[in-house]
């Protein structure tokens, strides 16, 4: 009877081990970035980031293990970005042609790394 209580105590870590690895990472988010560093993200994170005409939006991802897809989209409107199963990093900018609100989506699968949205105000 000992042996099965073993048997069932060593079986509930592990399945309590594998529900648990959805992020395992820091997270920042606020009007104007959303910044994560993972060693595993196994999920879906967004944040909201208040962008004015002519502004844009620097993107910095950096793919250490697993893929990446993502969006930055206004409202209901098409995408103004959109990268599906990213394996690799990368860095570029996003130029926004209408003040509003975007939504930054960010999914990970197996993923390790880091990613950034920082909105960068255009001065001129």
């Amino acid at each position: 009877m000992k042996k099965w209580g073993i048997l069932y105590s060593v079986i509930l870590v592990l399945s309590l081990t594998a529900c648990g690895a959805d992020f395992d990472g820091g997270r920042t988010g606020n009007h104007d970035e959303f910044v994560m560093d993972y060693k595993i993200f196994n999920k879906t994170d967004s944040q909201d980031l208040i962008v004015k005409k002519g502004d844009t939006i620097h993107v910095e991802i950096v793919v250490e293990g697993g893929s990446l897809s993502f969006e930055i989209q206004k409202d209901d409107e098409e995408p103004v970005y959109k990268g599906e199963d990213v394996s690799f990093s990368d860095e570029f900018d996003v130029d926004i042609e209408e003040s509003g609100t975007y939504t930054v989506s960010v999914t990970g699968k197996k993923a390790k790394g880091s990613v950034s949205f920082t909105v960068v105000t255009n001065l001129m």
